[in-house]
């Protein structure tokens, strides 16, 4: 098996040159490039590590509590100590305050290094903007600090038996108590619901307090531990049995009236919730890239050094086969593109310039990125052949590990709806407009006539959907569509600065073919979405 190597030349100029990093004010890619030296060693060096066998092992339940595999714990200690869980944490409660985009180098090479672990640490950064957000002063100044300090962690407790995505059927209870509130209910597919590698889990509960529909929903915080030391009203009941991911427990939580507090204003708990999410979305976004990444690597290598088959001058190796190499060019791709749509929109977010072209490709980065993982992990295997189907080269535990991406954190098909929905026929249209300008002025950046053609049929497309009656069953082809479009744009610009990257010429040749192919694709299913 080939060790995890993290692309770090790949993914600055992604950051840089394609998405922009370095035009915000606080960018500094002289440090940004040190930490992301920083982090990539002590990932090769101590998370990928712990991959394989916490895979083999998982995550167990012992006497009602949670233990993560052998090296977990103490790999998660020099995490914390290190200074890690609180990178974006503001300077004023302890952390670092390096922004999005650094974040985005640190979590790409995370997932790829251990997926489990970097599951059960990052919605502590989702939690810390919660809080920023929708926290009082005395809130922020208890909570941030042992966040970002990695003292705590936290989870994102949503999903009900019966109530996954819809949330209306929420019946986790919250009533008023002489010091706060009490919680009473069971919550399912809670990543990081209980562990040894903290005492403190800041668990972050969706829970009714009326029954006024979703006006009725209010979040929590309900830690684990009280004030006092005790534990809180909090149990596992049990630990998911998953395809992949089997380091980090997803448990099943029962809240048997749990000491919490109120955190925003009450009854507007998926306002507060729907902060935590969105940062959650464009994570998971840089998982599909992280895995689409490994899979490159991991088949590229061993293509170049599989002798199979014979060439004019004799033996050859299996990249000289024209077939295996449009798989591993086809992974690549994947890689690339999927990598620039999640630091475009992590740039975005970042500057604060474009909320509403952000809207708009959050949902966006989290369906293409995803399945840019999925078919780029399955396409590896294939270019393995036999061994891509052992546990031998990992790749099927990478296929394994990133298939819950497309699920979580809102399933791919309901972000599908919300593009088609309610950004375009929604009193949020003004996302679509903001993307429709976004493409034009790449167009014109580029001078692609491609870039252009592909504007002008998602304008069409966007027409015809805003005029249909039904709006869903068109849904997943706008949505296709609309990546399509964003990835042909993306590949516009990479093209037009290949010359400043390490690997020009694989650039400029990836960019040539996916231009041809996207453009074809998009003709395709604006004529669908039109007919």
């Amino acid at each position: 098996m080939k060790p995890f190597k993290a692309p770090l030349e790949d993914i600055f100029f992604s950051l840089e040159a394609v998405a922009g990093a370095t035009r915000l004010p606080g960018y500094d890619a002289e440090l940004a490039a040190e930490i992301g030296a920083h982090f990539a060693a002590f990932a090769e060096g101590e998370l990928a590590t712990l991959d394989e066998a916490g895979d083999a092992q998982g995550a167990r339940l012992e006497n009602g509590r949670v233990r993560l595999p052998d090296g977990f714990v103490a790999a998660y200690k020099s995490l914390a100590e290190q200074g890690w869980q609180g990178l974006m944490a503001p300077e004023a409660y302890g952390g670092q305050e390096m922004g999005r985009p650094v974040f985005a180098v640190t979590s790409e090479i995370f997932t790829a290094a251990n997926h489990a672990l970097q599951m059960l640490t990052s919605l502590a950064h989702g939690a810390i903007d919660t809080i920023l957000h929708f926290g009082t002063d005395e809130q922020k100044a208890r909570c941030i600090p042992p966040l970002a300090s990695g003292e705590w962690l936290s989870t994102m407790a949503l999903t009900e038996p019966g109530a996954g995505s819809d949330l209306s059927r929420i019946r986790c209870r919250a009533v008023p108590a002489s010091d706060g509130w009490k919680i009473t209910g069971e919550k399912i597919f809670i990543s990081g619901g209980d562990h040894d590698a903290t005492e403190t889990i800041l668990h972050l509960v969706l829970a009714r307090s009326s029954d006024d529909g979703l006006r009725g929903l209010s979040l929590y915080l309900c830690p684990s531990v009280k004030a006092d030391g005790s534990r809180n009203a909090v149990s596992v009941t049990r630990i998911e049995e998953k395809m992949g991911i089997h380091a980090q427990p997803t448990c099943q939580l029962a809240f048997d009236g749990a000491e919490a507090e109120l955190i925003g204003k009450e009854g507007e708990g998926l306002m507060a919730m729907f902060t935590m999410m969105n940062h959650a979305r464009l994570d998971v976004a840089l998982q599909g890239a992280a895995h689409a990444a490994r899979a490159w690597d991991v088949a590229k290598s061993y293509a170049a050094e599989r002798v199979q088959g014979r060439g004019p001058e004799g033996e050859v190796t299996l990249d000289a086969h024209a077939d295996v190499r449009r798989m591993i060019d086809e992974i690549d791709a994947h890689a690339v593109s999927a990598r620039a749509m999640a630091h475009v929109a992590l740039v975005l977010l970042e500057s604060g310039d474009n909320p509403a072209l952000v809207e708009f490709l959050t949902p966006l980065a989290k369906v293409w990125c995803t399945e840019a993982g999925m078919r780029a992990t399955e396409t590896g295997m294939q270019v393995l052949g036999g061994y891509g189907y052992l546990k031998e080269y990992r790749l099927e535990q990478s296929y394994r590990d990133v298939r819950i991406a497309a699920i979580y954190e809102g399933a791919n098909g309901i972000h599908a709806r919300t593009l088609a929905e309610r950004f375009v026929r929604g009193k949020y249209a003004a996302s679509a407009d903001a993307f429709e300008a976004w493409i034009e002025t790449v167009s014109a950046e580029t001078g692609y006539d491609a870039v252009a053609q592909a504007a002008r049929d998602w304008g069409e497309a966007r027409v015809a959907l805003a005029e249909a009656k039904d709006a869903a069953p068109l849904a997943h082809d706008f949505c296709r569509l609309s990546g399509c479009t964003m990835a042909l744009a993306l590949w516009g610009k990479i093209a037009a600065v290949a010359d400043e990257s390490h690997a020009p010429e694989r650039f400029a040749r990836l960019a040539a073919v996916q231009t041809r192919r996207l453009a074809a694709e998009i003709s395709m299913l604006k004529g669908l979405l039109t007919a």
